[in-house]
């Protein structure tokens, strides 16, 4: 039982990001439609989709339509193509990173930091390698999926960033120089900021623009 699951996995998988690769570019296989619906439907997944593509002919149904019932077969089975078949969540985690090295400096750290995929992690997701040889990941990497909006993306780099720091150093950073509070990577109006809770809440700096801290505000 255990091999036939692997092998109905790895066979779902395999349809799945051939399915993919045909929607992102626009060379969609209907045989790699019906058979991913199939293998799914012989494990029990049943949605309308799925029931559409294998009772009708496959040569009676327009590339269109076998277009929107592709993406409903992969939005209804959770398909993620994650870093390898969507490289432009990389890109976008790139940007990310420079716009929070920025701040890194406020820090006191020094040199280029990079992206580095996690392969062994699972899902797979993405860390920081600093220029120092350490990897920040705490609290888990930022994930493929978190990638395909810009502000979410910078957004859940700079909490990373921020908490893995905190578990290296024990000390808080950034801090707010009117309420001397830890502040946190928050999305407000669409956007990446540091925020502070004090006062009812308010935004110290977008990300990528903090002030450097005087030694005596930094607290452990």
């Amino acid at each position: 039982m255990g091999n036939t699951m692997a092998e109905h996995e790895a066979d779902t998988d395999r349809l799945a990001r051939a399915v993919y690769r045909g929607l992102r570019e626009d060379d969609l296989d209907p045989q790699d439609v019906v058979a991913l619906a199939c293998e799914l439907l012989d494990w029990f997944h049943c949605t309308d989709a799925l029931v559409e593509v294998v009772e009708r002919n496959p040569a009676e149904v327009s590339p269109a339509e076998m277009t929107v019932l592709a993406r409903r077969i992969l939005d209804d089975m959770d398909f993620d193509p994650g870093f390898a078949l969507a490289p432009e969540r990389l890109e976008t985690l790139r940007a990310a990173l420079g716009i929070v090295a920025r701040d890194l400096a406020t820090r006191g750290i020094e040199g280029e930091p990079e992206i580095e995929v996690l392969q062994d992690c699972f899902p797979v997701g993405a860390g920081v390698r600093l220029a120092d040889g350490e990897l920040l990941n705490w609290g888990g990497p930022v994930l493929p999926g978190m990638c395909d909006d810009p502000a979410v993306a910078l957004t859940s780099l700079a909490i990373m960033i921020q908490e893995s720091l905190l578990e290296r150093t024990w000390q808080v950073w950034p801090v707010c120089p009117r309420h001397d509070l830890g502040v946190h990577g928050s999305q407000r109006d669409g956007a990446a900021v540091w925020w502070c809770a004090g006062d009812g809440g308010h935004m110290l700096a977008p990300v990528g623009e903090l002030s450097p801290a005087p030694a005596s505000r930094r607290r452990r």
